[in-house]
């Protein structure tokens, strides 16, 4: 009988453990919430900072291909600014007919000290610190529109997803999974590894080595008789048909996450699964909503905070401030790059290294929910984005 548990075997074990916020998508919940308005809202959290330089890269800034070697072409151009990241060509069929669009140099109020959680919290809140709310910024929305009520439980994993937490009624649902540890011995383990860049960069590097196949079940997990998992490369089809199926109904708005974006290492492998299973997402919501129920809809996928403009010794990016969302469905203006770009010179950087916000990320999502139910500005800086200024409108809605 092989020795299972040998050092590679550990790592594996260890990043599917340690690494769960920023690779297993089972570990976050999708909820629906049902309304009489016709438009469809989705909100997809990209947990663990996407890189939006390198998903909508600026090849025409100067400075890109030094600050980037090896990241020039390969991918389909947008508008002769910048690409597209390869791994994301499948989705240009979209940008073309106007149904994917991209908000750039954009972030939350969070600054400097770029804990994930920390980040994450924030932007589920949509508060301007950590202080204030305890509940969700799409629960708030949902306080302020008629008819909602919740319809049965959906939530993917054994989390909570909290920009959906507060008083408005809200319904989950999960798959089924085989989880080993407990959400809070989870929650443990990835303060654990957030706290000791030792430790965070042995998981990243077993994840890399054991490719896809450390999100795979385990030999002793497929025969503990505790019945099937969900196959964790399969699961984000899994919640999109999902919810596809569940805004062909009654339900109106679904959130969700897509995990896998903190690449310290060897980020131009680290990505590309993170990648497909955003673009499959975008195209299974989009066959499986059909062609009017898609043009009425919008979807946001939003994250935490940028990476570093230059890349590590380790070939990866670390944590950093500005960056990008992805906007898609036939709501939203689509086949353009919104937003103020800043420039990627050394002076034109925040602190230096990072991409300059130069929108609060709040700000276009907040556009969008005016173009899709009418909720008033007031309402919408006041009490969903409590804060906010939501500035000129940039037409991200049709």
């Amino acid at each position: 009988m092989p020795n299972l548990f040998t050092r590679r075997h550990f790592f594996a074990r260890s990043a599917l453990i340690g690494c769960s916020a920023a690779a297993s998508p089972l570990l976050t919940p999708v909820s629906f919430a049902a309304a009489p308005w016709d438009t469809r809202l989705v909100v997809i959290i990209l947990r663990g900072a996407m890189d939006g330089i390198d998903v909508v890269r600026p090849y025409g800034a100067p400075e890109y291909a030094t600050l980037r070697p090896g990241e020039a072409g390969g991918g389909p151009d947008l508008d002769g600014f910048f690409g597209l990241h390869p791994e994301l060509s499948d989705l240009m069929p979209l940008w073309n007919a106007g149904e994917l669009g991209f908000y750039h140099a954009v972030s939350t109020p969070y600054r400097d000290k770029r804990s994930h959680f920390d980040g994450q919290d924030i932007l589920e809140a949509g508060t301007p610190g950590l202080d204030g709310a305890r509940d969700g910024w799409l629960n708030r929305l949902l306080t302020k529109l008629p008819g909602v009520e919740a319809r049965t439980a959906y939530a993917i994993g054994r989390g909570d997803m909290k920009l959906l937490a507060g008083s408005a009624p809200v319904a989950d649902w999960s798959p089924d999974a085989d989880l080993v540890l407990s959400p809070q011995a989870l929650r443990l383990a990835e303060r654990v590894m957030e706290d000791d860049p030792a430790f965070h960069a042995a998981f990243s590097e077993a994840l890399m080595l054991s490719g896809d196949s450390a999100l795979a079940p385990l030999p002793d997990e497929e025969t503990m008789g505790m019945g099937a998992p969900v196959d964790s490369n399969k699961a984000h089809a899994v919640i999109a048909e999902y919810a596809a199926e569940q805004l062909r109904g009654d339900a109106r708005i679904a959130a969700f996450s897509i995990n896998g974006w903190d690449t310290h290492n060897r980020q131009s492998r680290a990505i590309v699964p993170a990648l497909r299973r955003l673009s499959e997402t975008l195209l299974l919501l989009r066959s499986g909503l059909g062609n009017s129920i898609w043009s009425n809809t919008a979807v946001i996928a939003m994250t935490e905070f940028g990476r570093t403009v230059a890349i590590n010794g380790t070939g990866g990016t670390d944590h950093g401030t500005g960056g990008a969302m992805v906007l898609a469905g036939g709501a939203v203006q689509g086949g353009k790059v919104h937003g103020d770009w800043p420039g990627l010179a050394e002076s034109d950087l925040y602190q230096r290294r990072d991409l300059m916000p130069t929108r609060d990320v709040r700000a276009p999502a907040a556009w969008i929910m005016h173009g899709l139910t009418g909720i008033d500005r007031a309402a919408l800086e006041q009490v969903v984005f409590p804060g906010l200024d939501m500035g000129d409108d940039p037409r991200v809605t049709r």
